[in-house]
């Protein structure tokens, strides 16, 4: 795999590796948007169609179509991000853990891992990433779809590697515990409910220390947002993000942060760009 010296944007090429449609935006809309500027090349991978997903307004979509819907709302979103090149793994949502969704036989969170990860590594070899990200180990907020692509993405990293040793930066997209009790008091100041108990705080998040990179993108904080605001089923102005001030919304969305995971001592491009 390609290894440059120098932070040449356009001349990168970047795998990102998710779990459902919105997913890209929250966990690193911001970059994308930075990288789709700058003429880097830019691969989405999502292993799932969000089948089991939030429905917003009911004129949107049912849950029999649900899946068509949030695949188009993700080519909208990329379409404003500046993605063009979107490969769908098609496996069912798994819905959170412990639900029936979890026990169906096409969820992603039962697919067979050798496959998946020899997808992903085909994929890895035919775009030639210099960097890959995707989820980190604890899936944000324990998400079963996003822990298994973070297992297998990162499996494939290194089974796609070369055979001189070259291979990907492999980055963890990371929401830190302090980033997601900004936003809990942040809600608990104006008397909004948060999406998740207050006492399941300390348990949400990348531990703080893992985090190795903080990259500024609050001038794509603009694009990032009209891209999350294409998953319409997703979001929708009586919920918690969408009650909150703009202001409050760019601040807290005009940072990025990531874990440089392999290879070891590799120099950390992202913080460079």
């Amino acid at each position: 795999m390609s290894s440059p010296s120098t932070p040449d944007i356009s001349r990168l090429s970047v795998l990102a590796c998710f779990a459902h449609p919105d997913d890209e935006g929250f966990a690193s809309g911001g970059l994308l948007a930075k990288l789709a500027a700058g003429g880097a090349r830019v691969t989405l991978v999502c292993a799932t169609n969000g089948d089991v997903g939030e429905i917003s307004d009911p004129a949107l979509a049912t849950p029999e179509n649900l899946w068509q819907v949030r695949q188009q709302e993700l080519q909208n979103a990329m379409a404003v991000t500046g993605i063009s090149d979107i490969r769908f793994l098609d496996y069912r949502d798994s819905g959170m853990d412990g639900t029936d969704d979890n026990r169906h036989p096409n969820a992603y969170c039962n697919a067979a891992a050798a496959a998946v990860v020899n997808h992903l590594a085909g994929i890895i070899r035919e775009t030639n990433p210099h960097v890959v990200l995707t989820h980190d180990p604890t899936g944000g907020y324990g998400h079963p779809d996003h822990i298994t692509m973070s297992a297998h993405a990162t499996a494939a990293v290194a089974r796609a590697a070369d055979p001189d040793g070259a291979t990907p930066l492999l980055y963890y997209v990371c929401f830190p515990r302090n980033v997601f009790r900004r936003w809990w008091q942040e809600m608990a100041d104006r008397d909004i409910t948060p999406p998740f108990a207050a006492e399941a705080i300390d348990e949400l998040g990348t531990p703080d220390d893992d985090v190795t990179t903080t990259v500024d993108v609050l001038p794509w904080v603009d694009v990032k947002l009209e891209s999350l605001a294409c998953h319409r089923t997703q979001l929708h102005d009586s919920g918690p993000f969408g009650q909150l001030p703009p202001d409050v919304v760019n601040m807290l969305m005009g940072t990025e942060f990531y874990q440089l995971a392999a290879p070891p001592g590799a120099v950390d491009l992202l913080a460079a760009l």
